[in-house]
């Protein structure tokens, strides 16, 4: 018996709105959903694990499968010389099988997404005042004072886009944050018990609860 086919769910917002964390929580309390791992041209930083954290790839090697079409979006983030992508790999294959794969992406990559998946559940994660961005920012005590004017610029150039999804769910509480989504993807269809999708080629030990590693394009 053929399985029904799975679905695409794609999580944003701006940096320090607390997407996350509020992922981590989802996939801690449903196991229907499968994390789809993103490649990178970035090393590694200390901690992380090829093929659960990024698929970390070469510039070389990413260039090629980017020319190869392997890629469902990418992009390079805040102008940096690093590229960032969603392997066809880690959605297609999985979907076939019945599964909900989730990606936690940005805006431009979203974009890219719903011209192949425009069925995709769409959730942004938006802040209720964009001074709540500044000041977990501040306290990741993680940038600098030029990074952190990026990042706050790429934020409200993305809270203007916020529009394009079909769901958006502010983020005062992560606990209501985390309900409010789990209610979105219930009444799009969730099953109730996960699919078996195959794993990707690369990373054969994906667990379904990603690091504490920020996920921040």
């Amino acid at each position: 018996m053929v399985p029904p086919a799975g679905k695409l769910v794609v999580i944003s917002g701006p940096s320090g709105v607390g997407k996350t964390t509020i992922l981590r929580r989802l996939l801690e309390s449903l196991p229907q959903l499968i994390p789809s791992v993103s490649a990178t041209t970035r090393p590694p930083r200390a901690g992380e694990r090829d093929g659960v954290d990024y698929h970390f790839l070469t510039p070389e090697e990413f260039e090629r499968r980017r020319a190869d079409g392997r890629f469902l979006e990418c992009c390079r983030v805040y102008g940096r010389q690093h590229w960032y992508g969603t392997l066809v790999d880690e959605v297609t294959p999985r979907m076939a099988a019945g599964a909900w794969v989730v990606l936690e992406i940005d805006v431009e990559g979203t974009l890219s997404i719903l011209e192949r998946y425009p069925e995709a559940v769409t959730i942004f994660v938006e802040p209720s005042h964009p001074d709540q961005l500044t000041q977990r920012l501040q306290g990741r005590g993680t940038e600098s004072p030029e990074a952190m004017a990026r990042r706050l610029e790429v934020a409200r150039r993305e809270l203007l886009e916020a529009y394009r999804y079909r769901h958006r769910v502010v983020n005062n509480n992560v606990n209501e944050a985390v309900d409010a989504i789990t209610n979105i993807l219930v009444a799009a269809g969730l099953p109730a018990t996960p699919a078996r999708p195959p794993a990707s080629p690369r990373s054969p030990s994906i667990s379904n609860t990603p690091t504490g590693a920020s996920h921040d394009r």
